[in-house]
């Protein structure tokens, strides 16, 4: 058997048990053929073999997000100014100004997610002043998780907001003493103000909808991501919002596998949907680049918990048994897989009653059904979701929030909030992921520091060692864990024989650096199917060619995806980069145009970005 593809002299963590530790793997037909040490690898090697000295660098397995928004996000992602990462206000300001500035009319600056005030310096949150001054005339949306959304004076002239219009049910409308709205919309006690607000911007054109898709999953690849659940989302209809993504697949342009759950969008009527979609798909239908994957995470409108920590535990609707027992037992007569959204353990045992009840007359029986988020799950219910044969797909809402959690509900909840070593404890099929893109952001390095480490992005220490998980265990949640939510274990997630040659090697060595470097880690090269479809350093001409930005003032086209905090590897360095001054100026970030090729070593960071004429650099 000769391989396409070998890699040779690395350091494979391959979470495979029986083979944990290779140097080199070979691929052929898209698959994993041989995995061991270099001797073993390359008798598979001929004449045409395409082989790769990864001179020492750490491999994992592809990571796999079971809770990501890939499909709406792809969609917007050419939209929308990531503040992911970004070390101070004063740099987001900054940024904001300067997009508004290349910001056509009637386009919107769009802020969506991923970000908090407790990672800023000041440790606070823009005033609507400041966003006023930064963009005084171009409309700005900034979505601070699902709690609030801050809109500029031209923004609300635009969304047509006045001293009369009404407060929509669960949301409210901030408005001064003489009754006009200020531009602070507020979810009381939901998102879905929120969601409708930002719903009313301009939409990319297909062909731009295309690019921003295909910019977002080359963002995702250059953080070793390699597949993603796409858990629906508001505002994301089926079919019609599907058809970029049916399209790239069409096309075999998806650089990232994608099974879909599909998401009820009309309040009352959920059934009505899942009805039609039953009648339109079976799971697992498609192939393994876009296949469908169930029902989810929104099954009933009443049955939906958001985790808004800065308001109250919200109880849901009485009726939403009755409404959650309806959809439930249509799903399992069709055999369909489903997840669904819950927050809080209140609201976890009522749909557990549902889940039982339905199974008491049509069993479950080994149907993949599972929880997302779970935050205050408690041991009662997670041995409840085992014993129907369920699993919980968490996500670092808290690395986002807990700084909320902990003010609201004291230190000591927060210590297992979620308790995801009580679930693996207790043997029930955990997955990790996201839930990007806009209560919190998509890097998974951000999800993993918060594991291994037990602090939030701001810093804050939420968990005892007890609740920690050390890092071959969170790699391992990432990858083989998240497969079984997609139905897919045994196919994806290790570095082994006959599964998806799927591969990250990574900037740093995630087993080794400190635990605040983890954040900061990337794929240099990435694998998906085995083709390489993202390169990066060393490794630059492997990568396949760059696809340029649409439109061209994209915020995309400066600011490409989550905040680097060191200047890119390349030895050809173009376009615009982003850098975190290790000079005089401590951790202002600056923006230098490359317009050449620099003739500065790669090694000597300092002395380049010196010589592009940071300030920040006495010589």
């Amino acid at each position: 058997m000769t391989a396409s593809l070998i890699f040779t002299n690395g350091k494979f963590h391959t979470v495979d048990p029986e083979n944990p530790r290779a140097t080199a793997v070979a691929i052929k037909d898209g698959t994993f053929l041989a995995v061991g040490s270099d001797s073993e690898v390359m008798q598979h090697a001929s004449a045409t073999t395409q082989i790769v000295d990864l001179k020492g660098a750490t491999g994992i397995p592809g990571l796999n997000d079971s809770h990501l928004h890939l499909i709406r996000g792809g969609l917007n992602y050419n939209l929308e100014l990531r503040w992911e990462g970004v070390p101070s206000l004063a740099d987001a300001l900054r940024m904001l100004k300067e997009q508004a500035l290349r910001t056509p009319s009637p386009q919107w600056v769009r802020v969506v997610g991923g970000w908090n005030e407790f990672q800023f310096a000041e440790r606070r949150m823009p005033t609507l002043d400041e966003i006023n001054d930064a963009a005084p005339d171009t409309p700005v949306f900034i979505l601070h998780l699902y709690d609030r959304a801050l809109l500029n004076r031209a923004a609300l002239r635009t969304v047509g907001y006045t001293r009369d219009t009404p407060n929509p049910p669960g949301g409210e409308i901030q408005r001064d003493s003489n009754g006009n709205p200020t531009g602070l919309l507020i979810a009381r006690p939901n998102a879905m103000l929120l969601y409708a607000t930002l719903a009313k911007g301009p939409k990319l054109p297909l062909e731009q909808q295309i690019n921003s898709t295909r910019q977002f999953m080359r963002e995702l690849n250059r953080l070793g991501l390699t597949s993603a659940i796409d858990a629906g989302g508001g505002f994301q209809n089926y079919p019609d919002d599907y058809e970029v993504i049916a399209e790239l697949h069409a096309k075999k342009q998806l650089t990232v596998w994608i099974a879909y759950n599909l998401f009820t969008q009309r309040p009352g009527h959920e059934l009505e949907d899942f009805e039609k979609w039953t009648d339109m798909l079976k799971p697992g239908q498609g192939t393994d680049f876009y296949r469908h994957n169930g029902a989810g995470e929104m099954l009933v409108f009443s049955a939906a918990d958001f985790e808004d920590f800065l308001e109250p535990r919200p109880d849901l609707a009485p009726g939403m048994e009755d409404e959650l027992e309806r959809v439930v037992r249509h799903l399992v007569e069709h055999r369909w897989p489903f997840r669904l959204h819950a927050t809080y353990n209140e609201s976890i045992t009522r749909m557990l009653d549902v889940f039982e009840k339905v199974n008491r007359e049509i069993p479950f029986n080994g149907l993949h059904w599972f929880f997302d988020h779970a935050e205050t799950i408690t041991e009662a219910n997670i041995e409840r979701v085992k014993a129907l044969g369920g699993g919980i797909a968490v996500q670092h809402r808290m690395a986002f929030q807990g700084e909320y959690f902990a003010d609201r509900y004291g230190k000591e909840a927060v210590k297992q909030t979620p308790p995801v070593a009580r679930m693996l404890a207790a043997d029930v099929p955990v997955g990790l992921g996201t839930d990007a893109t806009r209560v919190a952001s998509y890097n998974p390095w951000t999800a993993l520091y918060w594991l291994v480490s037990g602090r939030t992005v701001g810093g804050m220490a939420m968990y005892d060692d007890n609740a920690r998980l050390d890092r071959e265990t969170a790699l391992m949640l990432w990858t083989q864990g998240s497969a079984w939510f997609s139905s897919e274990q045994g196919k994806k997630g290790q570095i082994k024989k006959g599964q998806l040659a799927d591969l990250a090697i990574l900037s740093k060595d995630f087993f080794s650096v400190s635990e605040e470097e983890i954040k900061g880690i990337e794929s240099v090269l990435t694998v998906v199917g085995g083709d390489i479809v993202y390169a990066a350093g060393g490794f630059t001409p492997l990568a396949p060619p760059t696809i340029p930005v649409l439109p061209e003032w994209s915020p995309v086209a400066i600011v490409p995806g989550h905040y680097r905090s060191a200047p890119p590897q390349h030895n050809a360095r173009v376009g615009m980069a982003m850098h975190q001054c290790s000079g005089p100026c401590g951790v202002h970030q600056h923006s230098h145009d490359i317009a050449r090729r620099s003739s500065v070593p790669v090694s000597d960071d300092n002395a380049f970005w010196g010589a592009l004429g940071c300030s920040c650099f006495a010589f």
